[in-house]
Order: C-alpha cells, then structure tokens, then sequence
C-alpha cells in the first residue's frame, strides 16, 4: 500500500522482461511526442520512479472505462500490457471492480490508502456525480457518492478524470439530467469539492494510451502535461478527429458518402454530411486509434459521435454549417508516432 519499490524492481518481480519494459517506453514516449533522442532518459527516469498510491473511485458510469484499460494490451510489449502497467507501475489500493475485497473491508483498505498516502496518492474517478437533493441516488457503504469523493479528494496529490462521465457530466448529464450529474472540474469549480490539480482524460471511454501516456508523463515529470483550456493533455488533444482523419484526402477532394452503405462509403468518402462531429472534436483516437492501433471510428465506416467533448449527447449531428467552413489539410500532422529505436539503459 505505501511501496517504496521503484517501478522498474516492482515489474522484474512480476516477471516482466527488461526488453519487455524498454518497447513499452519507447512506444509511450513516442505516443507523448519525445523524440527519439530523448527516450533513453524517459526509460530510466521511469524505471527510477516510485511506485504511488493510486485510488480509483466509480460513480455514475457504465464501466467502460475501466473495461477499455484493462482489456487493452500490446503484443509489442511482452508481458508488458495495459492491465500490467496499471497493476505494476502504481500500487493500485482500491478499485471496485478489480478488488477482491467487498463490504466493510474493501472501505477499510480505502481508507487505510487515503491514511498512509495523505497528500501523495493519484485519485482516478470515474463516473459522473448526482449532486443537489439528488445526491443519494449514488451511495456506497452508506455514504453518498458526492461525501466519498469529497474526503478522498482532500488528501490527492493530484485527481485525473477518466471517461467524459467524470469530466463533463457525460450521458447522465444528457437532458434533462435528472439526477443532477456533474463531472469532477464543475465540482471543484462550484466548491462542492476540494480544489486539485486536475487532468481530464475525456472520451466514452477514452483511448486506452491516453490513459496509460498521461500516469507515465506524471511518474517521470512528478508534473501534469500541459493542458488545453478543458484541462485536457494537448499533446493527446491538440487537433480534431478532422485534422487527422483517414478520409480527410475525400473531404479536400470534395467527396462525401451520401449514405451508410452507397458507393461513397465504400470507397472511403468523408462522412461529414452522415452527421459526422470529427470538425469540431478533438481527441487522438485517429492517430493513437484502438485495439493495438488497429483503427478507429472514421476509418471502420462510422462518423464521430463527439464523444470527449462537453455535453456530447446533446450536441446535434449533421453539418453545422458549410462544408466550404471546414478548413482542408493534408493529414502531414497527424501521422502515427514513428516507433523510435530502443533506449540502452
């Protein structure tokens, strides 16, 4: 629960190998935009780093979010998978849905981290918060939701918001909101809550590497990545799904898929006349994509639904305007990171 081990002792001792670790590095360091000269020092600043506390708190949500980390892997990596990294890089102290504990017990070992780690410790929520006279339709162990988060926030070093539930209120936010649901940020700003450091990893659910990019940033830096005015890391969030999307050439060419299933759609046409939200949202999921980089919404046939921005259910699909008001490019930004050579350390 307090572990002094450093992260590279904790991962030898589970068997993970040191080829194993370095791939990851360089892989996680690229996904960050370091350049290549600069990856041996992420791995050893990494394999240096202390193993922290983390608490993971769940609220209104669908688990989704803890289903996209944990079913993620690399076969680049070895052994060294998503689920290792959150399981070996931090000492994960509660957790409802991977814990054995239950009831009273899995509460004790909460509190025993919140005690141990006082001002140290990385909060994850997500889920969204049911706040006002609605504030028991989230409970736990007797204690509502909104109470939970508010003593557990007090002692965080720093909180990171995963899934767009946590960070803008998400689909039980949607209209009408009956149960009143806020993300984390709305929280501290209308001092429900503590005020901390926060970052927001929004997206329903967010990309597994978003996740993973933004706790090994923090290990090596013991600092957030910088943030984009949604308090989100731009180096994961500083261009649309339009910017770097595989149909973007169809868009410059003025071509656009009509229906789901007509010639156009086919051949890959842009989607933005289908309701598409990719103009106007920003996330890595066309670069970084999904399943081990296999692909990504607009390049599997379906339109962006919006998903890491504010109030996403509610936006309206369709073209918001002229297509002559959505600037062309050339994609030349948005290329996969190239995977850098391996460190020697």
């Amino acid at each position: 629960m307090n572990n002094p081990t450093t992260v590279f002792d904790s991962l030898q001792q589970q068997g993970i190998t040191r080829r194993g670790f370095l791939k990851f590095c360089a892989v996680t360091a690229s996904s960050l935009g370091i350049a290549a000269s600069g990856v041996q020092a992420f791995a050893q600043a990494l394999a240096a780093a202390q193993r922290p506390s983390v608490i993971w708190l769940s609220f209104q949500h669908c688990t989704g979010c803890s289903e996209s980390l944990m079913r993620s892997g690399n076969p680049l990596t070895d052994r060294l998978t998503v689920e290792n990294l959150i399981l070996n890089f931090v000492s994960l102290d509660y957790h409802e849905t991977l814990q054995v504990a239950a009831g009273a017990q899995a509460e004790a070992a909460r509190e025993a981290a919140v005690a141990a780690n006082f001002g140290k410790y990385i909060l994850i929520v997500d889920g969204s918060l049911p706040t006002a006279e609605n504030e028991w339709w989230m409970a736990i162990a007797g204690h509502s939701g909104l109470s939970i988060l508010n003593e557990t926030v007090a002692g965080a070093a720093f909180v990171i918001a995963i899934g767009t539930c946590a960070t803008y209120g998400g689909i039980p936010a949607a209209f009408p909101n009956p149960s009143k649901a806020m993300g984390v940020g709305d929280l501290m700003a209308g001092g429900l809550i503590p005020s901390r450091a926060l970052v927001n990893l929004s997206g329903c659910p967010p990309v597994p590497e978003i996740i993973t990019g933004t706790i090994a940033y923090y290990l090596v830096n013991q600092a957030l990545p910088p943030l984009d005015a949604l308090g989100r890391p731009l180096v994961f969030f500083g261009k649309t799904v339009h910017d770097c999307c595989p149909r973007l050439d169809h868009f410059n060419a003025g071509e656009f898929a009509a229906s789901f299933d007509d010639d156009g759609a086919r051949q890959g046409h842009c989607l933005l006349l289908l309701g598409c939200k990719g103009p106007d949202t920003f996330n890595s999921c066309t670069t970084n994509k999904w399943n081990q980089g296999t692909s990504s919404p607009t390049q599997a046939g379906h339109g962006c639904i919006g998903c890491s921005e504010p109030n996403f259910w509610d936006r309206p699909g369709g073209v918001y305007g002229f297509v002559s008001d959505f600037k062309q490019g050339d994609g030349s930004a948005c290329a996969a990171p190239a995977f850098p050579p391996l460190p020697v350390v």
